[in-house]
């Protein structure tokens, strides 16, 4: 009898831990979209980061879920390329149990301020928050989309972002405890962005940039690469660290992308902006730039093209979704391209853009060909990077293709800025310990493309 009650005991317990393991598993299943539930690793070292990257279809512009708080929750961001620090709106539906506003004249606030250091108050202090705290330090938040700036308060808090070591892989996620950012009001993310997002993820070269955090609190190598998805169904990525043993991509035949890049000298401005030299831009052999600063009427046009000491300074950018041009290049563009394309097929332009067709009528045609004249090094040799069709001509409304080129006008902020279009489907490498960039020719030419490398990031483990 003994040994049967003992039989039904065990029977019971280990049904009742069976049920406990699948109410806890379908609880897990069912828990809000918002929250990574993911344990993250406090011990593991790794040598790249992976931050998965979407396409807003209606902006065109790059975003990310970034894990952020405790509990660990996703938050979209903007990926500016450019920007200086992460920020985020923290008026609304900002909760954490490790939040923490640095005092102004910290340790913090000298890093994210090396220059200057200002205090922040808040005007509605009777209720300390997120963002709202006294005698905090202070920083300027910018959307990039329409150049509003917004004093905001310096915070500290989780972020957990994903190591990877092999293409299609997720690794576990590590964590920064006390990643610095800055809490901004709502205003900034009330115009310009994607819909949903809630701030902007920097990776320029300032001191609290995102690629600046990880490497000092990983140990990695001051690099990070691009791989931008043009379609918004598929996701891209950009690694953390040295990207090259990630480059050997098997999938059927062998895509070497460290024999593909072709590498330009990278100047970065006190600001942590990053411009690359470009010397011509070819258009089916033609050269059509430099153009003398002296053909344009606006005063404002020599300084331009000697900004930097460059004649073709050249903002690389993630927040313009297209490149623009400064008006006396663009406009010698647009006439060089029209003539080498079916001038038959001109139809009225659509803005932003300056020169569209009927898509009917140019669809079979061939774009013509594009080439950048990037300087290899400092000498003057130079090597060629194209720029194919696809990241050319754009869709900009059913019927009506477009040359996706913007001018700029006889003030823009570079004499040319390459933007995300002319990105997408590439890898693009800032190498900050050679202080150079790489691009690679169009993944899609060779039957890739972004989503194929980084299939890892459209499902997590």
């Amino acid at each position: 009898m003994a040994s049967n009650s003992t039989n039904l005991i065990i029977t019971y317990l280990s049904f009742s831990i069976l049920f406990s393991i699948c109410v806890s598993a379908t609880s897990s299943h069912h828990s809000s979209p918002n929250s990574h539930h993911q344990q993250p690793s406090t011990t593991y070292k790794p040598n790249l980061l992976v931050l998965p990257v979407h396409h807003d279809q209606a902006t065109g512009l790059p975003w990310a879920y970034v894990h952020k708080r405790t509990p660990l929750t996703q938050v979209p961001l903007l990926l500016d390329l450019n920007g200086n620090h992460m920020w985020i709106n923290c008026q609304t539906h900002y909760t954490s149990s490790t939040y923490q506003a640095p005092l102004c004249h910290s340790t913090q606030c000298s890093r994210a301020n090396p220059n200057t250091q200002t205090c922040h108050t808040c005007v509605d202090s009777t209720l300390p928050k997120p963002g709202c705290h006294n005698n905090t330090c202070a920083l300027m938040s910018t959307n990039p989309i329409t150049q509003q700036i917004a004093m905001s308060e310096l915070a500290q808090d989780v972020l957990a972002i994903h190591a990877t070591n092999s293409p299609a892989r997720l690794g576990p996620m590590v964590t920064v405890p006390q990643f610095l950012f800055s809490c901004a009001p709502s205003s900034l993310v009330q115009k310009g962005l994607p819909n949903n997002v809630e701030g902007v993820v920097g990776l320029g070269h300032g001191p609290i940039s995102l690629p600046n955090q990880l490497a000092s609190q990983f140990g990695l190598q001051h690099q990070f690469a691009l791989c931008l998805s043009r379609n918004p169904t598929s996701t891209g990525a950009v690694l953390f660290g040295d990207p090259h043993n990630f480059f050997s991509y098997n999938n059927n035949n062998k895509l070497d992308l460290s024999r593909d890049l072709v590498y330009t000298p990278l100047t970065i401005t006190p600001q942590g902006e990053y411009y690359i030299d470009i010397s011509s831009i070819r258009i089916n052999g033609r050269s059509i730039f430099p153009v003398s600063p002296s053909s344009s009427s606006s005063s404002s046009s020599s300084s331009l093209y000697a900004q930097n000491g460059m004649i073709g300074a050249t903002l690389i950018s993630t927040t313009a979704p297209y490149m623009v041009l400064h008006h006396t290049i663009f406009e010698t563009f647009r006439q060089v391209f029209a003539k080498q394309f079916p001038t038959q097929g001109q139809v009225n332009a659509v803005g932003p853009f300056g020169l569209c067709y009927d898509s009917k009528r140019v669809n079979n045609a061939k774009a013509p060909s594009v080439e950048m004249l990037l300087k290899v090094d400092q000498s003057r040799n130079e090597v060629a990077w194209s720029i194919s069709g696809e990241n050319l001509m754009v869709q900009a409304r059913p019927g009506v293709t477009c040359l996706g080129i913007v001018d700029g006008g006889t003030s823009p902020r570079a004499a040319i800025t390459i933007g995300t279009r002319q990105l997408e489907e590439k890898m693009v490498v800032f190498d900050l310990v050679k202080s150079r960039v790489g691009f690679s020719s169009s993944l899609r030419s060779r039957g890739r493309s972004c989503s194929d490398l980084f299939g890892f990031a459209n499902s997590q483990p």
